[in-house]
């Protein structure tokens, strides 16, 4: 039994729905209601393929859970938890733009995770559009609903006059910058919790993207036709969560996989996904080539059912560097033993074929699982961890004189500086943070020419007694811990300024001063957004916040249904041409849920 099933799973009726709620919350809802570790949550687990669950529920990480189910049980269960896409599935929002403004992309776009191939998130006072006496007078513009989603988890992306952002729902929207209006809606198959990028197909403006479940899009950037797709990785829990990078007509893709989280199940068999990255042909979407993070395929490994080596997932987008024609990635840890040479590490491909050139890891023997978070420990290596993997880009930087350096934050705390024109030899290692599961800099920071600006993660969790949630305890953030901003000067290593931590207050009842998501550096600003829903900007000659809205509140939106902020966590802010455009809402891991993104300009104007 397939896929196939599920299309016939829609018909059968609410008393299947009804029962499969039961069956979750019998076997299931223990874990995935108050998700701690990497556990994935419902929310999560409904943006999965139908192949997928089922998978993991027959033959999978989550046979154990449905040990014992009839067929008319299992199929109960899928019904309920009824993973989202399907051919006929329709957007949350249709079209609202009145007439065809054409699209006018320009030079001064932000067209994927960063504006330009090297991943600094910077972008100059031209293309911004904003003067740093401008940042303090930025007020809401306008506010967009995101759709029935509990976090908003893709970077927007902007070109011209086009705002593009996907959500989790598998919604991808073409939104005017200046109004809001929808110019048009697509409906992927599976959700999309990374990002979009834009560039051209045979000519045509187009922009890429990937879904949870691995799949590959390109899309007409003017209308919303579907292109092409493609399925370039063979692993059936392999994932896209980073933003492609386009350059020269082709794609550069790095794949994560759920398969860490799912382990927890005594019974899975751990594990065999290895990350890589694939290069597609933007016009076809064909494959030009594949690389992995790890040489050899996963076997068994000693006793029992574990396989290795596995593990090394490229959670962000590739950096490009046009001098030595090189790509790099930075990886995760090893999922199990034995642990490699390539995890924790910055990896560099030659950029035409995908040759390995050379790699760089900052932390050996790190082999960590979500069965090492989970009660008796199941499939975690004996090692176990610390899991102090990459989240977040390299970013290429010029030093002077000829000399270059690819700097990053790690969940271990440090920010190194590397050369990519001595494979990888360190120039310097600062400390930020303490490090940690969900420490150090998680997903981004940004460099302008003399500094790296780097946010603290640092998140700490403690369970809390609630009556009303499964086990009569759920996950919280710790209101006191994590959190802060730095600016590092990118010769030496030395700090040039730091800013604390905000203070979470008495009366919020979730918060966290945590600063996870991606840093932005434009207008003489470092933005940077927290646990807590602020989006702050920080003066980027001493670290003053000369701005801050609180995103945690309703708002009334430009496509009629009120819209919540959140949290804001993995994802910055995009600045061009005057406006700053930021999503909020993220309640994986305890933080507060949201679907909204929101774009401030001077004075609202």
């Amino acid at each position: 039994m397939r896929y196939a099933c599920l299309l016939i799973l829609t018909t059968t009726g609410l008393m299947q729905a009804q029962d499969g709620a039961a069956l979750y919350k019998e076997r299931c809802a223990s874990c995935h209601d108050s998700p701690a570790g990497r556990a994935p949550s419902i929310d999560a687990i409904r943006q999965m393929t139908g192949q997928a669950v089922y998978a993991a529920l027959t033959n999978g990480s989550m046979k154990s859970q449905a040990a014992g189910l009839s067929t008319q049980q299992l199929l109960s269960l899928l019904v309920y938890i009824a993973p989202v896409g399907g051919a006929n599935a329709k957007p949350a929002f249709e079209k609202t733009c009145t007439g065809n403004a054409p699209l006018k992309a320009g030079a001064s776009d932000w067209g994927g995770w960063s504006p330009s191939v090297t991943n600094s998130r910077y972008q100059d006072a031209q293309a911004t559009g904003l003067a740093a006496a401008d940042v303090p007078r930025l007020k809401l513009k306008w506010a967009f609903n995101l759709g029935p989603v509990t976090m908003a988890r893709g970077q927007p992306a902007v070109a011209g006059n086009r705002v593009f952002v996907g959500t989790l729902a598998g919604d991808v929207y073409s939104i005017d910058a200046a109004g809001g209006c929808i110019h048009w809606a697509y409906k992927a198959t599976a959700g999309i919790q990374s990002g979009v990028v834009v560039g051209e197909a045979n000519g045509v403006p187009a922009i890429f993207f990937g879904d949870r479940s691995a799949v590959m899009y390109a899309l007409n950037a003017a209308s919303g036709e579907l292109l092409w797709k493609t399925r370039p990785v063979e692993h059936l829990l392999a994932s896209v969560t980073a933003t492609p990078q386009f350059y020269k007509g082709v794609i550069y893709q790095g794949f994560s996989s759920i398969e860490s989280a799912l382990v927890a199940d005594p019974n899975a068999i751990c594990c065999s996904f290895r990350g890589s990255v694939v290069a597609l042909d933007a016009a076809t979407g064909r494959t030009i080539w594949q690389s992995f993070t790890i040489a050899e395929a996963a076997k068994p490994v000693g006793p029992g059912k574990m396989r290795g080596p596995s593990g090394a997932a490229i959670w962000s987008t590739p950096t490009i560097d046009e001098q030595r024609g090189a790509l790099y990635v930075a990886t995760g840890n090893n999922h199990s033993n034995p642990a490699t040479e390539t995890s924790d590490a910055v990896l560099a491909f030659d950029l035409d074929t995908g040759k390995l050139l050379w790699s760089r890891q900052f932390t050996r023997g790190d082999a960590y699982n979500g069965g090492c978070s989970a009660h008796g420990r199941p499939n975690c290596p004996d090692n176990d961890g610390p899991d102090f993997d990459f989240g977040q880009p390299p970013i290429l930087v010029q030093l002077g004189g000829g000399k270059r350096a690819l700097v990053m934050g790690q969940k271990s705390g440090m920010v190194h500086a590397i050369d990519p024109d001595a494979e990888g030899k360190v120039l310097w290692q600062t400390r930020v943070g303490v490090g940690g599961l969900l420490g150090g800099s998680q997903w981004g920071s940004a460099a302008d020419s003399r500094h790296v600006y780097v946010a603290v993660s640092d998140v700490l969790l403690h369970s809390v007694a609630d009556a009303a949630a499964p086990g009569g305890h759920r996950i919280a953030l710790d209101p006191r811990k994590g959190g802060g901003l730095h600016a590092i000067d990118l010769k030496s290593g030395k700090i040039v300024w730091s800013a604390g931590p905000a203070k979470c207050p008495a009366t919020q009842a979730i918060c966290s001063p945590a600063q996870s998501a991606a840093v932005t550096v434009a207008g003489g600003a470092a933005f940077s957004g927290s646990l807590d829903g602020h989006m702050r900007a920080y003066a980027a000659t001493d670290g003053r916040v000369i701005w801050d809205f609180n995103t945690a509140r309703e708002f009334a939106t430009v496509n009629g249904k009120p819209a919540h902020g959140g949290s804001i966590d993995a994802t910055g802010a995009a600045v061009v041409g005057g406006i700053v455009f930021v999503t909020s809402g993220y309640n994986q891991f305890g933080g507060m849920p949201g679907n909204v993104l929101l774009a401030f300009s001077v004075d609202a104007k």
